[in-house]
C-alpha cells in the first residue's frame, strides 16, 4: 500500500495541543490585530481548520505585507526564495524577539 501524502500527513506530533491548551479557547485571540509589517511566528492552531497554512512552515517567522480578507499574507525566506503564505490570524502570533524588545 502506498504511503498517504495527504495535507496534514505525519503530524501527529506537530499538531498535538498539551493538556493545558485543550478545550474552550481564551478571546485574546479574538482581539489580537496585526498591521502590515509586524513580524510574526506562524504556530498553527489544530482546533481552527480554516486558514491553516502547510505543515512545513510551522514554526517560521516572516513580515506581513498585506491583508487579504480576514487572512493576512507572510513572506517567508526560505532559502534564496520568498514565500508568501496565506493564514487567518489564529495561526499568527507575534514574535517573541520583538516582543522582549519593546519591553526594554
Amino acid at each position: 500500500m502506498r504511503k498517504s501524502k495527504g495535507y496534514r500527513a505525519r503530524t501527529r506530533h506537530l499538531m498535538k495541543k498539551h493538556t493545558r491548551d485543550k478545550g474552550i479557547r481564551p478571546l485574546d485571540y479574538l482581539l489580537r490585530d496585526f498591521n502590515e509589517g509586524d513580524i510574526v511566528d506562524i504556530i498553527i492552531d489544530s482546533g481552527e481548520h480554516r486558514g491553516m497554512p502547510h505543515r512545513r512552515y510551522h514554526g517560521k517567522t516572516g513580515e506581513i505585507t498585506k491583508k487579504q480578507g480576514k487572512a493576512f499574507i507572510v513572506s517567508i525566506r526560505q532559502g534564496n526564495a520568498t514565500k508568501q503564505i496565506i493564514a487567518v490570524k489564529e495561526h499568527l502570533r507575534l514574535s517573541r524577539s520583538i516582543i522582549q524588545v519593546e519591553k526594554k
